[in-house]
């Protein structure tokens, strides 16, 4: 089974920029995962809130950081085989939208 998490925007502390550490910006979430579907369901609102909280909490400074550390912690809570994870800086820019991405699969990065 697939689950598509998408367009999840909230605000937070994010990035290295001296004012990126003293105002919330702006950030959009895009998230796939696949999971063994059996008898059990991925709740994906436990997903939804995981991330936005555990990103709020860190204030990171790095979007590769939020990225691998993100993957981590969603990795130690559900039981999954594939991860994609993006994060995207909405408003850093005037003119354009700065996004990291990774994958996770099988127990590798890749």
């Amino acid at each position: 089974m697939k689950i598509h998490l998408e367009k999840f925007q909230f605000e937070t502390i994010i990035g290295i920029l001296d004012f990126e550490r003293e105002e919330k910006q702006k950030i959009e979430i895009d998230i796939v995962l696949e999971y063994e579907y059996v008898e059990n369901f991925l709740n994906y609102a436990e997903l939804r809130e995981l991330v936005k909280e555990f990103i709020k909490e860190r204030k990171f400074g790095l979007l590769e950081d939020a990225l691998i550390e993100t993957t981590e912690e969603i990795k130690s809570k559900f039981e999954i085989s594939y991860l994609k994870l993006k994060i995207s800086k909405l408003e850093i820019f005037e003119d354009a939208i700065v996004s990291l991405e990774m994958e996770w699969k099988d127990d590798r990065y890749i």
